[in-house]
């Protein structure tokens, strides 16, 4: 019932600012609504820690012949880090927004505030079929409000692709669940049987780029901070929460899959240290991070899978939010750094608790070259508002919903769920911190870490994505040969056609009897 208290907070809000903005559009208000709920909204879910681990289960659908399975949530030590890392990021989108030039639009905090209600229940679905109507939910927020902001048939035509990728990404879900029911098990996912798991790491790996490795979303997106931001991460979030609550048994496929997740990580670590800001390289530290999270799933880690996914939201929702210069919040935000090393009591502590066997090198070096870009982007203030020319009291909102996020950083490291008060893979961290400190030495002396201009994010993602593009092109050619055929035939000869190609299926099915 708590799981439900704290989505409705949410839920009922966005409606709330719904109301507010068609029947009071001049409402001074609007924003203490929204602040207010992803507040109540942040205190239900701290109050899940005094009954964990709870269900919730709703009645099943009918008829129960074809619906075997209820929708079925689950709040534990592993779900409830990922659930309380989006609402916190939820209410910073509503503490930082105060400080651009888009406050007063209403519509998009109760966008952000309906897509922190989603993520909940992504953090915490239990099974394939909850699973999958969330994330249809997510899909179809980005959707609309992707085509709601960019322009033109090429850009459209790409946000149509994103899509396609993850349903196909759904696609492989219900795959996994069909594998599931004939093996015997269809009631959650911590029963479901070995081969069906790698169909689920599969699937987040294609709605987050790792497989193939490709950019599910533009670097040039108009969708920068605020709802950009929450869309982002909690999309993410959404994808990776599957993998926190099955165990992946090894397969004969499993090292393949560890070795592209490690190339999507280097590959994301290295384009997030030299891009241009901090936006510009968000796909790739969702990339980065998010293949860090696959590889604690492959290692047969969901402890692993949960922290790396709340670093992804707290430790990027704390840079990309950060909207204005302030010299103390700029060294404040170095808490990340401790966050994403998995040094002992970390929030990624527990991250390499599995084995990786002869790939753990270079999966020390994707954490590397993530840490230093992060450090490197969280060091450069250029480019944002001063904090100074600000209203009395937005000088206190902002850094509040950026500390916010700080301090649930530290805080998960020791309290609240199944990875704190972890030593973890101390000497592995301790590589890859020294690792970070070379790399950010490094970058101020040798011009290849230098970060690029904007430009060149766009080329190395034009790059990444040809490939893709010849394969869409060949699809489209064959879809226009389709179309030809279609026309001729519903045309004014098509009778004479159909004729034609029945007296040749005769004659040939004569041929055959003799």
């Amino acid at each position: 019932m708590l799981i439900l208290i704290s989505c409705l907070l949410l839920f009922v809000t966005t409606l709330a600012l719904v109301l507010l903005r068609v029947l009071q559009p001049n409402a001074r208000y609007a924003w203490l609504v929204a602040a207010g709920g992803a507040l109540l909204a942040m205190i239900s879910v701290f109050v899940w820690l005094t009954q964990m681990p709870f269900d919730l289960i709703l009645p099943a659908w009918q008829p129960v012949t074809l619906f075997m399975t209820p929708i079925l949530f689950r709040a534990d030590g592993v779900s409830w880090v990922l659930a309380m890392s989006v609402v916190a990021l939820t209410l910073s989108v509503m503490l930082t927004s105060v400080t651009r030039q888009v406050f007063v639009n209403s519509l998009s905090w109760a966008g952000m505030l309906a897509l922190g209600g989603m993520g909940i229940l992504a953090a915490t679905a239990n099974n394939p079929l909850t699973l999958l109507l969330v994330w249809a939910s997510v899909d179809l927020i980005e959707l609309f409000s992707q085509l709601s902001s960019v322009e033109g048939e090429a850009n459209n035509e790409r946000v149509v692709i994103s899509f396609s990728t993850r349903a196909f990404g759904i696609g492989l879900l219900i795959w996994a669940n069909i594998l599931s029911i004939a093996g015997g098990s269809t009631f959650d996912f911590q029963s479901m049987p070995a081969n069906a798991g790698i169909f689920l790491v599969i699937a987040a790996g294609l709605r987050l780029g790792v497989y193939p490795l490709h950019l599910p979303y533009s670097a040039e997106s108009v969708l920068r901070r605020g709802f950009g931001t929450g869309l982002r991460l909690v999309g993410a979030a959404a994808s990776l929460s599957v993998l926190g609550h099955v165990q992946i048994l090894p397969t004969n496929f499993t090292p393949f899959l560890i070795f592209l997740a490690i190339v999507a990580a280097i590959y994301g670590g290295w384009m997030w240290l030299r891009a241009p800001d901090e936006l510009n390289g968000r796909p790739y530290w969702v990339i980065g991070v998010s293949s860090l999270a696959i590889l604690s799933a492959l290692s047969g880690n969901p402890i692993g899978v949960a922290a790396w996914s709340s670093a992804l939201v707290l430790v990027g929702g704390a840079l990309f939010l950060a909207s204005v210069q302030n010299q103390w919040l700029n060294r404040a935000m170095l808490v990340g750094a401790w966050s994403l090393s998995s040094l002992p009591f970390s929030l990624t502590a527990g991250a390499w608790l599995g084995s990786l066997g002869w790939f753990l090198p270079l999966v020390v070096v994707a954490q590397g070259l993530i840490v230093a870009g992060f450090v490197r982007h969280a060091l450069r203030p250029a480019g944002r508002d001063s904090l100074e020319s600000q209203p009395g009291w937005t000088r206190i909102a902002h850094p509040a919903g950026i500390g916010l996020l700080l301090v649930f950083q530290l805080l998960l490291g020791w309290v609240g769920w199944d990875g704190a008060l972890q030593v973890g893979a101390w000497l592995q961290a301790i590589i890859a911190s020294l690792l970070t400190v070379g790399l950010v030495w490094a970058a101020r002396r040798f011009r290849v870490f230098n970060p690029v201009r904007a430009h060149w994010v766009t080329t190395a993602e034009s790059r990444l994505n040809s490939l893709y593009q010849g394969f869409w092109s060949l699809y489209r050619g064959l879809a226009r040969i389709s179309q030809a055929i279609i026309v001729t035939l519903e045309g004014e000869g098509g009778v004479m056609w159909t004729l034609l190609f029945l007296v040749l299926f005769i004659s040939l099915l004569s041929q055959g009897i003799r």
